[in-house]
């Protein structure tokens, strides 16, 4: 693990809305806005452009949690910017808190986490859990 950031470093991810962002569960559609599993999946992969960065060639990230609060909706065609910070890298454990925007408006906030593994470990792991 390549540890090259410092606490407070941000990273910056946009998400324009998608219909298929929406919130819809088993075909059908319950809202025509920002459902908030979609919004925790764009919060870890803000979070996780700190692991791209961070892993070696041999290594992968693995999340270990997702917070959120989803305060506010998002319709579909706006564009939510997320700012993931770095608040905390204790071992191999890249730990962040995030915040979703639509201009000033906040639509969701929290935290995620990740730790950087061998591949090879995380094989076996996943090899274990078949028998």
């Amino acid at each position: 693990m390549i540890s090259k950031f410092d606490i407070g470093d941000k990273k910056i991810f946009e998400r324009v809305v998608r219909q298929e962002d929406s919130a819809s569960f088993e075909g059908n559609n319950v809202h025509p806005v920002y459902a908030t599993f979609a919004v925790t999946r764009d919060a870890e992969w803000c979070s996780r452009l700190f692991v791209l960065e961070m892993k070696e060639e041999n290594e992968e990230g693995i999340g270990t949690f997702v917070n959120v609060k989803h305060v506010s909706p998002a319709l579909i065609g706006e564009t939510v910017l997320y700012e993931a910070v770095l608040d905390e890298e204790k071992g191999n454990e890249v730990n962040c808190r995030f915040i979703a925007k639509i201009g000033e408006r906040i639509i969701a906030e929290g935290r995620t986490g990740q730790k950087i593994l061998l591949k090879e470990k995380i094989e076996k792991l996943f090899d274990s859990l078949k028998k």
